[in-house]
């Protein structure tokens, strides 16, 4: 199985995902670069985080116009599966390929810390593996990061369950206090209407090894491998 990351002039996440998919879960993975127009073969999309292109405009606004960009909305199409994290999060934001928009943190600061997010559904690539309702311990670095989204998208999405990750406390009660950046409902992530796209603002590529502190973030890789097993890749050319 092949893992694509995409790399954006400003990203520095890249290499984290890079690891994760490559040496900590021993797949194969190729960096693929914005200017690319194919995918390489990669059966797995990831968006990693940083601030591409400087996050100038708005977080994303600039990345959503990358070459590559219209093969990732094709292989989202045919229902190959695509991650974006923080910044990644954010193009799939500005590109149409999840509803909402995000706004700076509520308190106007950039949060660096570890946080715990709720698994909300069960059925998507990239959380076949967890059980729902498990409590994930990841970090978060993001300065905007509060999703937001017209009450009846946050209502439509919560009806179509299609939050995927909640913050939460350590007892997996989502409370206000537990929610590091005011985002609307506490959703930490959210996945498309076919789910298989799926975005969130936590760093799960950089939780997947016991050292790191946590290695929680490693059932969002093995979930998708797991998953491309048993249902099959959409592989590109």
């Amino acid at each position: 199985m092949k893992f694509g990351v995409v790399v954006f002039p400003g990203s520095n996440c890249d290499h984290d995902a890079y690891h994760a998919a490559k040496h900590v879960l021993g797949q194969d993975a190729e960096f693929l670069w914005h200017k690319d127009r194919g995918l390489k073969g990669a059966d797995v999309v990831i968006l990693p985080g940083g601030f591409a292109h400087g996050d100038y405009l708005r977080t994303g606004a600039i990345a959503r116009f990358s070459p590559i960009m219209p093969a990732i909305q094709e292989f989202a199409r045919r229902g190959g599966p695509v991650l974006g994290i923080c910044n990644g999060f954010q193009v799939l934001l500005e590109s149409g390929l999840l509803p909402g928009a995000m706004l700076r943190n509520r308190d106007l600061k950039f949060h660096c810390e570890q946080v715990t997010v709720r698994v909300e559904q069960t059925d998507t690539p990239f959380t076949a593996a967890a059980v729902k309702g498990q409590r994930l311990r990841l970090p978060i670095a993001h300065g905007e990061g509060n999703y937001y989204a017209d009450p009846e998208v946050v209502r439509q999405l919560e009806a179509d369950r299609r939050v995927i990750f909640r913050y939460c406390d350590e007892r997996g009660e989502a409370t206000d206090a537990a929610n590091p950046n005011g985002a609307v409902n506490g959703i930490a992530g959210i996945c498309s209407e076919a789910r298989n796209v799926v975005g969130l603002m936590p760093h799960p590529e950089r939780a997947c090894e016991s050292p790191l502190g946590s290695a929680d973030g490693l059932i969002l890789f093995e979930s998708v491998v797991t998953s491309l097993a048993r249902e099959g890749a959409a592989r590109t050319a």
